[in-house]
């Protein structure tokens, strides 16, 4: 792993300038340290089916996750002008007020998430699961994949991958989604549950 520094100038989007950041460098990574205000935070809370959105002189406190080439999955932290503590998952529209510093640490190979996978779509001929999914023996990152579909009762299709690459990868209704964290996007959103079997 190497650390590199990141400065956000005023106006930046802060998830958007991680995301091209992310994509720039081709390499995956997570945010190590982070200081600077914000004039308008947007962040997902559980249970809601729309972003919060925040406006005003914000500080941010904390900023964590992870950031892959395919996507960033980022949690913030901001304090308002009374010093009451507002977070939750990084959505676009999240504005710097005067400049944000952050210090990034980029893994040396791309793991974007997890494991390794089959850059095929695979076989759903016959099939009435609308959530496939490829997963690999052994990937942690599949496990939870595969977890958080069971706990939510969603019926899906397991494929076995069978070439390297990132695992897992998931289809839904024929649609390559992306991986682990496009599912947890999903559910944050409130959309996961839309799947469940009537």
């Amino acid at each position: 792993m190497h650390a590199v520094q990141l400065h956000l100038v005023a106006g930046s989007d802060l998830y958007q300038s991680l995301g091209d950041f992310a994509a720039q460098q081709s390499a995956s990574g997570f945010v190590l340290s982070v200081v600077g205000n914000l004039s308008q935070a947007a962040f997902q809370c559980p249970g809601q089916a729309q972003p919060t959105l925040l406006r005003g002189d914000l500080e941010l406190i904390a900023l964590q996750g992870t950031l892959a080439p395919g996507g960033i999955h980022l949690h913030l932290c901001v304090s308002d002008g009374t010093c009451q503590v507002w977070g939750g998952h990084l959505e676009p529209g999240t504005l710097v007020q005067k400049g944000v510093d952050l210090l990034v640490g980029l893994l040396e190979a791309p793991q974007p998430t997890g494991c390794a996978e089959d850059s095929h779509s695979p076989a759903v001929d016959g099939s009435t699961s609308r959530v496939q999914i490829l997963v690999r023996q052994g990937c942690p990152w599949c496990r939870r994949a595969l977890r958080l579909l069971q706990s939510q009762g969603i019926e899906h299709q397991i494929h076995e991958a069978r070439e390297p690459g990132p695992v897992p990868r998931i289809w839904i209704d024929g649609v390559l989604i992306g991986g682990y964290d496009a599912l947890m996007d999903l559910q944050a959103a409130g959309r996961l549950q839309q799947l469940r079997q009537v």
